[in-house]
């Protein structure tokens, strides 16, 4: 029997909320993100430290038997909806989530602690635009190394430890060290691609990469909702600020009817946003038709980030254009989300298969 979903945030949420935000506001502001993103190390590693030792935020889905905070989706929703606002570069989704969801699944109780008490990076390497339940390249096991070409991997330029599918049906844990990563060319820098090859990598199996694999890209989609949401909020928030501030024949642009309605339509979306990405983050913390809240999620999440980013764009007017303003990170971020863990219309086709009704 389904339970009424709690779409509130608690009051530990809002306090979290506001710890996250006082920590980037102080170390991570649009300014240092830019340069970093121009440079060969785009990753905001001290930043990394701070959220993972610092506040231990790395472990949050880690039970606290294993060091770490034994917490939920919900609130793991709450530092990504901080982290969206931010555009911040570092890999918390790919290592805090999805390749701590996977070692969930395989029960890797020696790894799990080791993210949740050092700031470990671990990278799930599956191609980043792959939804759930979607097949998946894997490496080959010939005597008993892995060898093989896994391309589309996030984050892997800073991962420490891959957890890498192999045709055996294996999941293995690879020391970064052991593989090649050659970067690959990526729309959105604060979150780059790479390519990982393994030439005779030696690998410890922890588990069947199936079933893991999966619940590690549900989660995935269904927590990058709420990123998706801290961007689309932000853009809105900063457009509405320009646009009080910007000037044409003596009153505030944003008195203009025109533009009135179109920031009244963006805020429309973005509250139902905040419904879907809450929805699914509290469907992932109970379980409860988690499949149906993330399909939902994911199919509205990525129009409505990618509009915001590029209505804040265009509202921005010639300042929006150029390089120093932020506006470019947040369409290059909400583009790049809306192709990761599925595109809208693949879970659009998942949620018409889940609830029966599928095209003529």
């Amino acid at each position: 029997m389904s339970t009424q979903p709690d779409l509130l945030y608690s009051e530990e949420e809002e306090a979290l909320r506001a710890a996250v935000r006082d920590l980037l506001t102080d170390h991570c502001d649009a300014a240092d993100v830019i340069t970093r993103s121009e440079s060969d190390a785009p990753h905001d590693l001290p930043l990394w430290k701070s959220l993972a030792d610092g506040m231990g935020l790395a472990g949050l889905l880690i039970p606290e038997s294993l060091s770490g905070q034994g917490a939920s989706h919900r609130e793991v929703a709450v530092v990504l909806e901080e982290l969206g606002r931010a555009v911040a570069p570092v890999p918390y989704l790919t290592s805090a989530v999805v390749a701590t969801e996977a070692l969930l699944a395989c029960g890797a109780d020696d790894l799990l602690t080791r993210l949740a008490s050092t700031p470990t990076i671990a990278a799930l390497a599956i191609g980043l635009h792959l939804a759930p339940g979607a097949p998946f390249r894997t490496a080959r096991l010939e005597g008993g190394v892995l060898h093989g070409e896994l391309t589309g991997i996030a984050d892997a330029a800073v991962a420490d430890l891959l957890l890498v599918p192999a045709d055996d049906g294996g999941l293995y844990a690879v020391d970064a060290t052991d593989v090649t990563v050659t970067p690959q060319v990526s729309l959105d820098l604060t979150r780059p691609l790479a390519t990982v090859t393994l030439d005779g990598a030696a690998g410890r199996r922890v588990g069947d990469a199936g079933p893991a694999v999966r619940r590690a890209l549900r989660a995935g989609a269904g927590l990058l909702a709420s990123e998706q949401l801290g961007l689309a909020d932000r853009s809105l928030t900063e457009t509405v600020r320009y646009l009080k501030e910007r000037k044409q024949f003596n009153r505030p642009v944003g008195g203009f009817q025109a533009l009135k309605h179109r920031l009244a339509q963006l805020w429309l979306e973005v509250v139902n946003l905040r419904a879907a990405a809450r929805a699914a983050a509290d469907a992932l913390a109970g379980d409860a038709e988690a499949d149906l809240a993330v399909t939902v999620a994911q199919a509205y999440a990525a129009p409505v980030a990618v509009h915001a980013a590029e209505e804040a764009l265009q509202l921005h007017a010639g300042i929006g254009m150029t390089w120093e303003h932020p506006a470019h990170l947040f369409l290059k971020r909400a583009k790049a989300d809306s192709l990761a863990y599925g595109t809208a219309g693949a879970h659009r086709a998942e949620l018409a298969a889940l609830v029966d009704l599928q095209a003529p």
